[in-house]
């Protein structure tokens, strides 16, 4: 650990390595994982659960005065008042964990009056060390990042997560997906929120958004994100997004691109907005039996004007 950086965040990167020790050793014969299904689709582990519990003795252990917001122990442990509330996702990306697809980590967050004041998400597999204190910038194994320098939508990788739970819109996300594949360069998958929004402050992807999402899947990753110079928000742009289970993230000329195409299809749209979306994916299935993509118009194509769009009022800083 580093004497450079603040206490409280040596003691999360203590917390996810020795939660990653535990996650690589449980990788080595992950056929012998024990593993149980919280609803269609939503797996947890043994490891998800061992993980947890090394998380969270190592910050009460430490600060035992703070408050703990954990997946799979909610609040159960630590203080239920303090002003200081520990974010934890201890193993993001549990389906492709079980799988052996090696894309997942820990995140963890420190929340201080509600506001996300220091960041770490750990990839195990790679050794990778995201970090982030507010006001200090954001950091990949003690080098600064920063988000891409692209400002043409076509020249970009976005990264998303598809519907996988019962009563998830799948219709609509198809259309979302439809809105930006033919004006990008290409989207991703990767299956891992909290290391997708690592990977757009690193520069890696330009751009994220993802539905249904919980505090600990984005509290970490959304300050790695401002912190290397991108904006996080809701789909329509707003700050406030860290419960409202939208998130959209990226460079900032980019994030403004992507909340005017996507704007229209949160869940704090305006009404006429919600109109026409109902009635395009109504639409959707005839354009999809003539074979035609969504035609880009003047004010969506990468080419157009839509580069210079700037995010609403009340965006993150």
């Amino acid at each position: 650990m580093s004497s450079n950086l603040h206490p409280m965040l040596n003691v999360a990167i203590k917390a996810a390595r020795a939660a990653g020790a535990i996650i690589n050793r449980a990788a080595l014969d992950v056929e012998a994982v024990r593993i149980s299904q919280k609803q269609i689709n939503d797996f947890v582990t043994e490891v998800d659960q061992g993980a947890e519990q090394a998380i969270i003795e190592t910050l009460l252990t430490a600060y035992p005065g703070h408050g703990i917001l954990a997946e799979e122990s909610g609040s159960q442990h630590g203080s239920k008042h303090s002003e200081y509330v520990w974010i934890i996702d201890p193993l993001d990306g549990t389906t492709n964990f079980i799988h052996g697809f090696p894309v997942y980590c820990v995140s963890i967050a420190l929340a201080v009056k509600g506001k996300v004041e220091h960041a770490v998400v750990y990839d195990p597999t790679r050794n990778d060390l995201f970090t982030a204190t507010r006001g200090r910038g954001a950091f990949l194994n003690d080098r600064r990042i920063r988000v891409s320098k692209r400002t043409r939508l076509g020249d970009c990788l976005i990264s998303t997560g598809f519907p996988f739970r019962p009563g998830d819109n799948f219709k609509q996300y198809m259309a979302m997906m439809a809105e930006l594949m033919p004006r990008t360069a290409g989207l991703r998958r990767p299956g891992a929120a909290a290391l997708d929004l690592a990977y757009v402050a690193a520069g890696y992807c330009d751009g994220f958004f993802e539905a249904g999402l919980s505090i600990w899947d984005v509290a970490a990753g959304g300050l790695l994100v401002t912190e290397a110079g991108g904006l996080v928000g809701n789909f329509t742009g707003e700050a406030d997004y860290l419960e409202q289970r939208e998130c959209l993230a990226g460079a900032p000329r980019i994030y403004g691109q992507l909340v005017g195409l996507l704007g229209k299809y949160s869940k704090f749209a305006s009404a006429g907005e919600k109109a026409s979306v109902r009635q395009a994916m109504a639409d959707a299935p005839d354009a999809a039996a003539d074979g035609q993509a969504p035609a880009a118009d003047a004010t969506t194509h990468p080419d157009s004007a839509a580069e210079d769009t700037q995010t609403r009022p009340g965006a993150a800083p």
